[in-house]
């Protein structure tokens, strides 16, 4: 059986694709970093390692958007583009988990 098929991308310049390529990149490290989450540290020291080449990347991406013209983020449709590559769940990592019931507050 097949896995459902995902919505399409919508339609982005080579460097919206980039910019939210980079995005989640540093998304995802932050999310292995993140000391709320269970993890080892050894974990969330290679990503905090790795985040700065990210960070850079990043960086250069949204130069790129600006060089090219592109000043403006088209932020409904770069929105659509994270949800379709799972952006929702992936960003969630960076994010306090919810606090369990039986704790005190």
């Amino acid at each position: 059986m097949l896995p459902p098929e995902l919505p399409p991308l919508p339609a982005l310049t080579r460097a919206e694709a980039e910019l939210i390529d980079r995005y989640l990149d540093v998304v995802d490290l932050l999310g292995r970093i993140n000391p709320a989450r269970p993890g080892d540290t050894y974990r969330g020291l290679r990503a905090a390692q790795a985040l700065v080449g990210r960070a850079t990347a990043l960086r250069d991406a949204l130069e790129l958007m600006h060089t090219h013209g592109e000043n403006e983020l088209h932020a409904p449709i770069l929105a659509r583009a994270l949800r379709v590559l799972d952006g929702e769940r992936r960003a969630a990592r960076v994010t306090l988990p919810p606090e369990p019931e039986d704790s005190p507050a």
